[in-house]
């Protein structure tokens, strides 16, 4: 079988690029960038199976010539076809209270476009009088400084002497167990005092 160098290959679905993997098939020196069914089942107790990694063209070998239920006997077909094939195991129920597993939480979540925060702000945040809008990040440095979303930037200034006086070590006898809170306010003035909605 010849491998065509000039195909291109990225638009495949289920590519593994720079996999640093040989292809497995005999004799071939193309990179094994797809994924195939283990030689020996899907593996025995915690180790995980060891998968064979092919070349698109042997990859697709393989598939033609694969055969899911070869080695089955005819009972272990039917329940294999099963509507409820692989539901007969018991699912972890999340506990409740502080117990057992639990589900992740929204903050888990890394939302860098602010796609899903945006959303949410869309349907339940007032917007500022002046429609200037406000990004995920103008809104969090918002909340640490304790500012309603429309603020202006006279209260911004404000509310920023404030905090800094509130939570300052030299205003505190030289207490400095603050000083982490007093970073993040001072980080929040900073992002706000440049955010296009207190130009």
């Amino acid at each position: 079988m010849s491998i065509r160098k000039d195909r291109p290959q990225t638009r495949f679905h289920g590519r593994v690029e720079n996999s640093q993997r040989a292809c497995d098939h005999p004799g071939c020196a193309e990179a094994g960038e797809f994924r195939a069914p283990p030689l020996d089942g899907p593996g025995s107790g915690d180790a995980p199976p060891r998968f064979r990694w092919f070349c698109l063209d042997h990859v697709r070998a393989f598939n033609a010539g694969y055969n899911y239920f070869e080695g089955m006997s005819a009972d272990e077909i039917h329940r294999a076809q099963s509507p409820t094939a692989g539901w007969e195991r018991e699912t972890r129920a999340f506990a409740r209270a502080g117990q057992g597993d639990q589900p992740p939480r929204w903050a888990d979540y890394a939302d860098p476009l602010d796609a899903i925060g945006a959303r949410f702000r869309r349907t339940t945040a007032p917007e500022r009088r002046d429609g200037k809008p406000l990004s995920g990040e103008d809104r969090r440095s918002l909340d640490t400084l304790g500012l309603a979303p429309d603020a202006d930037r006279a209260a911004l200034r404000k509310r920023y002497s404030e905090l800094v006086r509130k939570y300052h070590p030299d205003r505190n006898g030289g207490d400095r167990s603050h000083e982490e809170r007093l970073t993040k306010v001072i980080a929040a003035y900073q992002q706000l005092r440049q955010a296009p909605a207190f130009a």
